[in-house]
């Protein structure tokens, strides 16, 4: 499934019966995303792109903030289409100042143009962003058998190479850290625990 941040699920009481993560709250909005999102691995390049500004936002911030927030990101940076982020201006940025419907820090607004410009430019070199990400794992996913989410790690080796490679190539807020969340949220690693009902599906939509 390459969902695009649009959710189709309705919740019956079954639903929310299911085991899950112990990271998700009641939120339906963030059980959604848990439950049709986090760990399916992406291959669109919007995608990708929408989750780097995503992360780069959540830096020092929880992601249900973010994903509360994410329909107004959406809308202040055009669809997360790195085309046109690209080419936003200072007019543009100070008016992204004024939105409150998004996280109004100026580093990391300025952050999601320069990235924009650093995703263009992998895209000119690799074809497109995709090629160039997965090919740190050799294009397929780490599956991951966590018993606990005390045994999830904040960081890896390969989140460090990853952020290396990434501040070469001009790409700010991506630490380590940050890195290993997007890797996460994008299906590089599935990091369900193994009791979550959802750790065998997306173990069935890994790439191998």
């Amino acid at each position: 499934m390459q969902n695009i941040g649009f959710f189709s699920k309705s919740f019956s009481e079954k639903d929310m019966e299911l085991k899950r993560c112990k990271w998700i709250n009641n939120d339906p909005l963030y059980i959604r995303y848990h439950d049709e999102e986090w760990g399916v691995p992406v291959q669109n390049d919007r995608l990708w792109f929408e989750f780097i500004t995503l992360d780069a936002f959540q830096a020092g911030l929880s992601w249900y903030t973010i994903i509360k927030k994410r329909e107004n990101f959406r809308k202040a940076f055009d669809n997360f289409e790195p085309e046109k982020v690209a080419l936003f201006d200072d007019n543009r940025i100070e008016a992204l100042m004024e939105d409150t419907g998004i996280i109004r820090n100026r580093l990391k607004i300025r952050a999601t143009v320069s990235n924009a410009k650093a995703f263009l430019r992998i895209q000119s070199e690799f074809g497109s962003f995709d090629e160039y990400i997965w090919q740190f794992t050799d294009h397929k996913t780490i599956v991951n058998e966590w018993q606990n989410r005390s045994e999830v790690p904040a960081k890896t080796e390969l989140s460090d190479r990853m952020s290396k490679d990434l501040t070469k190539r001009g790409f700010k807020f991506v630490g380590t850290t940050i890195c290993y969340a997007f890797m996460q949220a994008a299906g590089i690693v599935n990091d369900h625990t193994v009791d979550c009902y959802r750790h065998s599906e997306c173990k069935h939509l890994a790439k191998k």
